[in-house]
């Protein structure tokens, strides 16, 4: 049996610099005295950083928060912890800052990056929260997913709005809490129901709950269902789908990601009057981060989930292989709003604190490279970490959580590598369904977030889809994009061309270091794995109300 080496060659050290692709000195200089701070509110952990003008991270402070299993397949988020650990990460980053002898008053602005899906409600008169937050890997709506995958329309609407139906947008959410909670449907009945993203949220609380800013980025609406990708605006024909009157809900406006003004801010805190200039939803941060402004440039963020995001230009391209279409970004003024095709993984590092946490394999999720070194290859476990069922390509909501192939000779070191390479096999599913849909290769693939950490699961990830892995030293990429955002609406940069340099020294390259039969073998008892998870997760066997 074809396996993934252990001790592969070390991969390969990349400077991106050189004399003549420098940022002149005096530039450099400049940029250096001048920082954004950035926001970085994603699913298990908030983080704040500052960076200076050459993208360089000065000061940072990072918070997990809470998750909350009160039933299997059910994740809520406490919404006033979330603004709790934004105000905390900043304050404590903004003290490393001044203690480097700094000044508050250098910092230009602020940029935000948030998870996305994630829904809130609250009364839009008095500001009170009128149920957690339900995270977007939820799947309590999964019989409510079936029941409207029956109504009429339901098939024309992924060509409207990009995404399918399934647990994973914010609509399905706020069907569920109307149905379900009795203070929503009040709320809702009285036209007193304010609905949002956390980017909603935290900048309605960030601005000392200014009733008249109730605002979203493009990237976080295109993710709600509710917006029509063509226009960027919310959809008549969408809206009746979902049995929803308008008038009696208050939906968020929506803006471009980059203004110097819309989105309020600081009311409080350290960086008190400081604006919010940038806003994107953390996928589409990473993607500006990565700097893939480019039609046919894709990266790939290794967080509590995994996203791949492809650039395809200024027109959407609706998938038909199992992708989602969504905004990339939109920079406003003159600049026309650039979509990507997406494919969404619900669980790769989660997998991992799952270790942690409930089987006490590791003390620290970056143990588990550790633990994955102690065998020469996965000793023929597959563990598909469906917790949520399988998003991109594949779309299957009963499937749950299987590891095959368990044996008297399995260790924990056997189940982490497995953990890990689930991740990796999902990734190239998408990375073929790509190709389907565009019908280009892509040559390399732009990696961060946590796992990218490891250079086990990256040499794994070159292996199995072929290319080259290229990884940078600075893997914040997300807190950089939303920086970045910030700073073109102050001038800290005013065109793409002043960002090439930024985080390019030293990337580290992972290239494919087995066969092309080897991996297609190993692929394939994955995709037999896949096939044998399915049917797990019936709804009807767990609790549907709160």
């Amino acid at each position: 049996m074809a396996e993934l080496p252990l001790d592969a060659p070390k991969p390969e050290q990349v400077s991106h610099g050189g004399k003549d692709t420098q940022v002149p000195k005096q530039d450099e200089e400049r940029l250096k005295k001048w920082f954004i701070g950035s926001i970085d509110q994603g699913t298990t952990t908030t983080r704040f950083l500052i960076f200076d003008g050459t993208g360089t991270p000065i000061a940072s402070h990072q918070m997990e928060f809470k998750q909350i299993y009160l039933h299997s397949g059910w994740i809520d988020h406490d919404p006033v912890e979330i603004v709790q650990t934004v105000e905390t990460c900043i304050e404590e980053a903004t003290k490393e800052f001044t203690k480097k002898g700094y000044s508050v008053s250098d910092i230009k602005a602020i940029g935000l990056s948030t998870q996305r899906e994630t829904t809130v409600l609250w009364d839009s008169e008095t500001g009170e929260l009128l149920h957690s937050a339900i995270a977007w890997p939820d799947t309590r709506t999964q019989h409510i997913v079936r029941e409207l995958k029956e109504r009429k329309g339901a098939d024309k609407l992924q060509d409207i709005c990009g995404l399918p139906l399934s647990t994973y947008p914010s609509s399905v959410k706020l069907i569920w809490m109307l149905r379900n909670v009795d203070k929503v449907r009040k709320a809702y009945d009285e036209g007193r129901l304010a609905f949002g993203t956390i980017d909603t949220w935290l900048l309605f609380n960030l601005n000392g709950k200014d009733k008249k800013l109730h605002i979203t980025d493009v990237t976080n609406a295109s993710r709600t269902m509710f917006v029509n990708l063509h226009n960027l605006e919310y959809d008549s024909t969408v809206l009746d789908f979902f049995e929803l009157d308008p008038k009696k809900i208050k939906l968020p406006k929506i803006v471009p990601c980059s203004d110097p003004n819309a989105f309020g801010s600081m009311a409080s805190g350290p960086l008190k009057g400081v604006k919010i200039t940038g806003c994107l939803g953390d996928q589409s941060a990473a993607l500006v981060g990565q700097k893939g402004f480019s039609p046919g440039m894709a990266k790939n963020t290794y967080g509590t989930g995994c996203f791949l995001l492809y650039n395809v230009g200024e027109k959407p391209v609706m998938s038909h292989h199992g992708l989602l279409a969504t905004v990339g970004y939109h920079f406003g003024g003159k600049r026309k709003p650039v979509y990507a095709l997406e494919g969404s993984i619900a669980v790769a590092g989660s997998a991992v604190q799952f270790l942690r946490n409930n089987f006490k394999f590791i003390e620290a999720s970056p143990d588990i490279n550790e633990l994955a070194a102690t065998v020469k290859d996965n000793g023929g476990c597959v563990f598909v970490t469906a917790f949520s069922g399988l998003f991109a390509p594949y779309w299957i909501d009963d499937a749950n959580g299987t590891i095959f192939g368990i044996t008297q000779f399995t260790e924990r070191g056997h189940i982490a590598r497995a953990t890990m390479e689930a991740t990796c096999f999902q990734t190239k599913a998408i990375l073929d369904a790509m190709e389907k849909d565009s019908g280009h290769k892509l040559a390399q693939l732009a990696v961060d977030g946590g796992m990218s950490n490891s250079e086990l699961c990256m040499q794994t990830q070159a292996d199995l889809i072929g290319i080259p892995v290229d990884r940078p030293v600075m893997r914040e990429t997300t807190s950089l994009g939303a920086a970045i955002a910030a700073g073109f609406a102050v001038d800290v940069w005013k065109e793409f061309e002043e960002l090439k340099e930024i985080n390019k020294e030293d990337h580290t390259v992972f290239k494919p270091q087995i066969s092309k039969e080897a991996s297609s073998k190993l692929y394939k008892r994955w995709e037999r794995a896949v096939e044998m998870s399915k049917g797990w997760l019936d709804s009807d066997d767990y609790p549907l109300s709160s």
